[in-house]
């Protein structure tokens, strides 16, 4: 079998994930991944949206994987799947170039008398860990990292460098988080008294389940009594935050600058497109698609897909429709009276 060094065979790759292979030549050795535009020898590349099929014709890939309805086009060998996005995905997996991380504590950390650390664990140089933290089998600490008082990093996990846990946080297995992320930082909770803002005591934690993904300067609030929760395989974006008490569903994926309020609970296999905000103490049941720059103010109790804001336009058009929306008020009362006067 083949490895990313020396490349692999299409007829290997169509063993390895059981793909339908389409060509004269099964031997053709794959040595990369690309786009169909960019793609050349020894590299794969993938159709999966209709508008670039015609891109395929021009192609100098190597090989493509595609669904079986685009396959009499291609004019090289192809690799036949139901969801050609997903097995490429698997197959870049094998040419990812990730660098090995040294076993064992380095002499830089700074631990805590009462921290447990598993000897397969990777504790990297200025790195933090505070009382009563536990870090399991394999984890990996990146550079520069903080780990709070009573916090768990599960088996598996890799913080890739300057992520900080405050307090806390418990990490499930295979669980992926990248610089510049904060979990377990207070919530928002204030109360007002005698025309002074009190803190409200955040003595929550953040539950994270197996195999998440927490984007680059994403940041996860502590709850107030409960815990804030991502359940397993959520899938976060860069710069999103999570108030306190959110829980959030199973196999759930949020793009970048998503806001979450406080308390809101989003089901599972949710999909929350890029900037789009969603108020406190509402929910979205399971299966919601919410596009880019949405505001969601109200609960969502049927799956489907959802959508406010105004789309782009010109600008002339715009100004003329804003003055317009100025008047929808009074244009619905004119219309409501006449319909009370014809009634």
């Amino acid at each position: 079998m083949g490895d990313a060094a020396t490349g692999f065979t299409l007829a290997e790759l169509s063993q390895r994930f059981g793909l339908e292979l389409r060509g004269n030549d099964p031997t053709v050795l794959i040595r990369g991944v690309a786009t169909l535009a960019s793609a050349g020898s020894g590299q794969l590349a993938f159709l999966a949206n209709p508008r670039y099929r015609g891109q395929l014709a021009d192609s100098t890939a190597a090989a493509v994987v595609l669904r079986a309805e685009d396959a009499d086009v291609a004019v090289m060998p192809v690799l036949v799947a139901r969801d050609p996005y997903a097995a490429f995905a698997k197959i870049s997996a094998l040419f990812e170039a990730r660098e090995a991380h040294p076993v064992g504590v380095h002499p830089s950390a700074a631990i805590a008398a009462d921290a447990v650390i598993d000897p397969s664990a990777s504790i990297g140089p200025f790195v933090s860990i505070g009382a009563r933290s536990r870090i399991e089998a394999g984890a990996v600490i990146g550079p520069g990292c903080v780990i709070g008082e009573d916090c768990v990093v599960g088996a598996g996990c890799e913080l890739v460098a300057r992520v900080t846990l405050v307090m806390r946080v418990r990490l499930g297995r295979n669980v992926r988080i990248h610089p510049g992320a904060v979990l377990g930082a207070a919530g928002f909770g204030l109360a007002m008294e005698a025309g002074r803002w009190l803190n409200v005591p955040q003595l929550g934690g953040v539950a994270i389940g197996d195999d998440c993904e927490i984007g680059a300067n994403t940041t996860i609030d502590r709850g107030a009594l409960d815990d804030t929760v991502l359940e397993e395989d959520v899938r976060l974006d860069n710069q999103i935050q999570i108030g306190h008490n959110v829980r959030v569903g199973a196999h759930t994926a949020m793009a970048g600058c998503v806001a979450v309020a406080g308390s809101a609970r989003i089901g599972r296999y949710c999909l929350i497109g890029g900037a789009a905000g969603i108020v406190g103490h509402i929910e979205l049941c399971d299966k919601v698609t919410v596009t880019a720059m949405t505001l969601v103010t109200h609960s969502i109790h049927e799956p489907g897909e959802y959508s406010s804001g105004t789309p782009m336009m010109e600008n002339r058009q715009w100004r003329r429709s804003a003055a317009r929306f100025r008047q929808l008020d009074a244009l619905a009362r004119k219309v409501n009276g006449q319909d009370k006067e014809n009634s």
